[in-house]
């Protein structure tokens, strides 16, 4: 075995401070990540001076080392030299992390990715919840009937079971036993205890402690307290239990000591927060309904850019859990992906430049159906204007969503589809006040866009790319021969190798540049270009061998007949998903033609998991700063030709 990455992986963890500041080490198809002890031990400048290193950034907590396609090399290397690291990730270690990285962005994240498994059974239990609403409307189904009963049924199980749900999600991301776990919150809900509670006649322990009747169903605060707490239990039992007997012991004594506690003590407290978090929701909903959707609508992308908007979002989940309606987020963030939709389309509108008008026309198609990464980075960052106008028609839109108290039934997508969310109490007047909201916010957006852009638009002049001193025309693959002006010579410039990637599948086009990770879009791991997806079907871009294939079917290197070697990602940071999502990829070694599909993506899960879901080609072992030559744009469909790379 080849022993030529030994010594960076050795660089690698020294300059990151060494074995005893790492926590957790793995990677993806071109990084390392760490989460770390201490950020500030870490020696970035000679990181990002030694050979072998392209990049380093920190992310969500998360300290990057980008080193290329030979990661799975490096990181093989890195483990040896690690061993064990499960000593390592100490509570105390967890806890003085989040302080200095900041408690509340700690909190925020922790919460946010607990909540985002479940968004696809809230929203589809929201979702049958407006179905039913719909049917008893359109006097499809009488409320007193047993279709109702049992239709609303489907629906209330996922919030009357929430407890458990939430107790598997935080126990994953803590990494303690899910099954305990839900068990833990299986006896807060079990049929005794609801009996106890609704005989309502005290309850107490061994006739010593007094266990308050509480009814949790639905119950969100107390159950993330428990399992914080069961966190420390069980790592503890887990210690000081032998290995031999601990099989039986710690679910043993975790049931008993947690069954305690949440009946006893944090069952009762996070019921109390959870009545303050709920006097809170009361006030907002008759003393300033407005405010909400107000600030959500008018800053979303100013909170989208600093991940801010992930600490609102579960709010929003508490709510609908606490009372059966949302207006927290839904209403704001609605009204503001409608508003920078519509901002874009005009900019595709009046701009003379024909890149930019591809790159704003399916921006705006795809910000009307929720998904607005590309116009924020691709076009209301650089113009500054369209995210002006977006921002006042996002707030206009969003005072009326608040004044008019319209509200949420479901969370799901936040684009037109989702008017069907606001369908509920077997009524339509949500759906109308919503869909009210977003035609003010859509033509505020639009107007302010078409009146800033006579100020702000300049005239497109004809692009052009330059290698060295020459030209390079559009036609970029071919000699290229220019006359000199008024001398009667010829300048040429041949292009004597390209690659030209396809559509790894069917999508909107747009430029390296634009997507929303600073190192595929600085240009750090080679020339390529992104597709938005609309298809979750991803194919090779290139005829080659698949040199290789992550685990998590998330990311691809082909190896073309030519020597080039081309990466295939999907989605930013989808590593974090460990597959989930992710079905069929195909295997390292394996022969395919462009058009030949890699993996199927589960868009929706990408994006419930709070991952932009582009899809990046990217060539690796090429000039860093070749030339690309984008051969189409806008909506394209799988296998087609959609840009040439020099090599």
């Amino acid at each position: 075995m080849s022993k030529q990455y030994v010594p960076l992986a050795a660089d690698i963890v020294r300059l990151v401070g060494g074995k005893a500041n790492i926590i957790e080490a793995y990677h993806c198809q071109t990084r390392l990540r760490f989460a770390l002890k201490d950020e500030d031990a870490v020696a970035v400048d000679e990181l990002n001076a030694t050979e072998g290193i392209a990049k380093t950034l920190s992310k969500g907590g998360v300290f990057q080392v980008v080193v290329g396609m030979h990661v799975k090399d490096v990181f093989d290397e890195i483990e040896r030299e690690l061993g064990d690291l499960s000593a390592n990730a100490t509570a105390d270690d967890v806890v003085a992390k989040g302080r200095r990285t900041n408690i509340g962005s700690a909190v925020i994240e922790f919460v946010s990715s607990v909540f985002q498994p479940l968004i696809p059974a809230l929203s589809g239990a929201g979702m049958v919840k407006a179905l039913l609403a719909l049917l008893v409307v359109l006097k499809v189904v009488n409320t007193g009937s047993q279709t109702y009963a049992l239709v609303n049924l489907f629906a209330d199980a996922v919030f009357y079971f929430l407890p458990i749900l939430l107790a598997f999600s935080a126990a994953q991301k803590l990494k303690i036993s899910p099954i305990l776990a839900a068990a833990v919150a299986a006896m807060m809900l079990h049929p005794n205890w609801v009996a106890l509670v609704t005989k309502k006649e005290p309850v107490s322990f061994f006739e010593i402690l007094p266990f308050p009747l509480v009814n949790y169903s639905g119950a969100v605060i107390p159950i993330i307290l428990i399992i914080f707490a069961q966190y420390y239990v069980e790592r503890g039992l887990t210690r000081v239990i032998p290995k031999s007997v601990n099989l039986v012991f710690v679910p043993m004594l975790t049931f008993l000591i947690m069954g305690t506690l949440a009946l006893g003590v944090l069952g009762p407290v996070g019921s109390i927060l959870s009545g303050y978090l709920g006097s809170f929701f009361t006030f907002l909903s008759t003393n300033a309904a407005w405010a909400p959707a107000l600030l959500i609508g008018a800053t979303l992308p100013i909170m989208v850019m600093f991940g801010l908007h992930n600490g609102i979002a579960p709010l929003g989940v508490v709510q609908l859990a606490q009372t059966g309606k949302e207006s927290i987020f839904g209403p704001g963030a609605l009204v503001s992906n409608i508003a920078m939709g519509a901002a874009s389309l005009v900019v595709a509108f009046r701009t003379k430049d024909k890149k930019t008008r591809q790159i704003a026309t399916a921006g705006g198609i795809t910000g009307l159906m929720g998904i607005t990464e590309p116009i924020l980075y691709g076009i209301a960052l650089p113009k500054r204007y369209p995210l002006i106008a977006a921002m006042i028609g996002g707030g206009a839109g969003g005072l009326y969503a608040g004044l008019s108290q319209a509200h949420r039934f479901a969370t799901g997508s936040s684009g037109l589809p989702a008017v069907l969310l606001y369908i509920g109490d077997n009524s339509l007047v949500n759906m109308i006040n919503i869909i009210i909201a977003l035609v003010i916010s859509g033509l505020v957006s639009a107007v302010l866009t078409f009146v800033l852009s006579f100020r702000f638009e300049k005239p497109a002049t004809e692009p052009t790319a330059r290698t060295g001193g020459a030209v390079l025309a559009p036609s970029g693959r071919r000699s290229v021969a220019a006359e000199a002006a008024g001398s009667g010579t010829t300048a040429t410039l041949v292009r004597t190798e390209s690659v030209e990637l396809a559509a790894p599948c069917a999508g909107t086009v747009m430029p390296l540049a634009q997507v929303s990770d600073p190192v595929f879009a600085s240009g750090a791991m080679g020339p390529g270009i992104a597709v938005e997806p609309s298809e979750s079907v991803i194919v090779s871009p290139v005829s080659g061998t698949i040199a290789v294939a992550m685990k998590t079917g998330h990311a691809f290197g082909i190896k073309t007949d030519d020597g080039a070697e081309v990466l295939v990602h999907v989605g930013i940071d989808t590593v974090t998903m460990k597959g989930e999502g992710f079905h069929g990829p195909l295997a390292k070694g394996t022969r395919v033609e462009a058009g030949q599909p890699l993996v199927t993506a589960d868009l929706e899960a990408i994006r419930a998991a709070g991952h932009p879901a582009t899809v990046l080609v990217v060539v690796t072992n090429g000039p860093k700063d070749a030339p690309v030559e984008q051969l189409a744009g806008g909506a394209v469909s799988a296998g087609a030709a959609i840009a040439a790379v020099a090599r």
